[in-house]
């Protein structure tokens, strides 16, 4: 009885689960986003298909959000780099580029935000465009869990990032950092 039960197991949680992950990833290959050989899509949010590319044998969890917040305009432009973890319920929220370096490990809940608003206080702050500047992850980089990475912000590689942290300066090479407002704890070497 327990060699059925571990069989139904298997059965339900790996191959049919594998299978729903392929027919995902075809999906949305044919809608324009690159996905590299060896990574599955769970289920995800998607606003444009072509400003998504994740490389080969990256490991994604369900509920991540890629959302390119702008009018239709060639991409890509939310780039994910190959080996990389992407925790449950990751956030991209960008309008002009994200680059996640190779064998990233990003934490579940974390949040990548590339623009803000205007605050100019004779129009309404919803019709304000506000700056853009692009954010950078080298490889290597651990960043824990609900993490908010804010626009213009370079994360150095072989660094890592404590969870619950608002990051909005970057980070050097092989530095620890952690905390809200983020501050640096040590170095790696």
């Amino acid at each position: 009885m327990r060699l059925f039960h571990k069989l139904i197991f298997n059965l339900r949680f790996n191959l049919i689960s594998k299978a729903i992950k392929t027919l995902r990833t075809y999906k949305y290959r044919m809608l324009g986003m690159h996905v590299g050989k060896g990574t599955l899509l769970p289920k995800i949010g998607l606003s444009w298909p072509h400003q998504v590319t994740i490389g080969k044998n990256c490991r994604l969890e369900h509920g991540i959000s890629f959302k390119f917040d702008g009018i239709y305009k060639n991409g890509p432009n939310i780039v994910i780099k190959e080996g990389v973890f992407l925790g449950a319920n990751v956030e991209f929220n960008i309008r002009k580029h994200i680059l996640i370096g190779k064998d990233c490990l990003i934490g579940s809940g974390s949040k990548f935000i590339d623009h803000d608003h205007g605050t100019n206080a004779q129009e309404l702050i919803k019709t304000q465009n506000g700056k853009e500047k692009e954010i950078l992850i080298e490889s290597d980089v651990w960043i824990g869990s609900n993490v908010i990475v804010l626009k213009g912000v370079k994360i150095g590689k072989g660094a890592i990032v404590g969870a619950n942290s608002l990051v909005n300066v970057s980070i050097p090479e092989y530095e620890i950092w952690g905390g809200n407002p983020i501050k640096f704890l040590r170095n790696r070497k």
